[in-house]
């Protein structure tokens, strides 16, 4: 059987040669975004999907337009990944019930305070722990990157999802955003601030960030998805007193 080396001496082209250097890459995009994996779908399935991603990047990509294909790639493999994500049912009723419930809880104290309630404003309303609101949200998240039809609102979906900015990195809107993600970072509880650190900032895996912290990867996965809903909110927060 050939290994990775001698598969490189045996390409003939400059697009398979782009495929196999660029392996490392989909591995990497694999393993950041498996802890948001569906029941019945595992890192292998996310591996073929990513490599279809990978494969239709590889015979699009025009190296004039002076993109880096690693660039290029990344995004055509995630679009893959969650394309594919997106056709799979997943969420068990009594789960969906307690999204929907998760959701329909959120809006109330909106609308009764003004502001998005946070983590613990959402577990006393619901008269749970907040442990439990870190599963229901976890699954919230999931629902709202692979089905936002079955699962929570368009609102509550935004509030899970990882702050991002469409503008291009250098711009000025970009860079105020990044100065408003450090504030908002900096307010996260130490253990949040450390999950957001290592994930974002060192782009360790979440397997990886679970031994240094010391719990399992399944908490890692919760406690990020926490910290996305808290930074999201105080993000909301910031730019609404930012242009008041």
């Amino acid at each position: 059987m050939l290994d990775w080396q001698d598969a490189r001496d045996a390409v003939n082209s400059p697009r398979d040669q782009l495929i196999l250097d660029h392996i490392p890459l989909l591995k990497h995009l694999v393993g950041r975004m498996s802890f948001d994996l569906p029941a019945g779908a595992d890192r292998d399935d996310l591996f073929g999907f990513g490599m279809l991603g990978l494969i239709a990047a590889a015979d699009s990509w025009d190296e004039s337009r002076g993109l880096k294909f690693s660039t290029y790639a990344y995004t055509r493999i995630r679009g893959a990944i969650l394309d594919e994500l997106r056709k799979l049912d997943f969420l068990p009723r009594g789960r969906r019930e307690k999204v929907r419930d998760l959701d329909r809880v959120v809006r109330e104290l909106e609308q009764r305070t003004g502001t998005m309630p946070c983590p613990e404003e959402i577990a006393e309303e619901l008269g749970v722990t907040l442990d439990e609101v870190d599963e229901i949200m976890h699954s919230a998240r999931s629902a709202g990157i692979t089905s936002l039809d079955d699962g929570p609102s368009e609102q509550l979906a935004a509030m899970l999802r990882d702050p991002h900015s469409d503008d291009p990195v250098g711009s000025a809107e970009w860079d105020e955003m990044k100065e408003l993600l450090v504030s908002a970072i900096s307010d996260l509880p130490q253990q949040e601030q450390t999950v957001i650190t290592l994930y974002y900032g060192e782009e360790l895996l979440l397997r990886e960030i679970a031994e240094i912290i010391g719990v399992t990867e399944s908490r890692v996965s919760q406690v990020h998805t926490r910290a996305l809903y808290r930074l999201n909110q105080h993000l909301s927060a910031l730019i609404g007193s930012h242009y008041d």
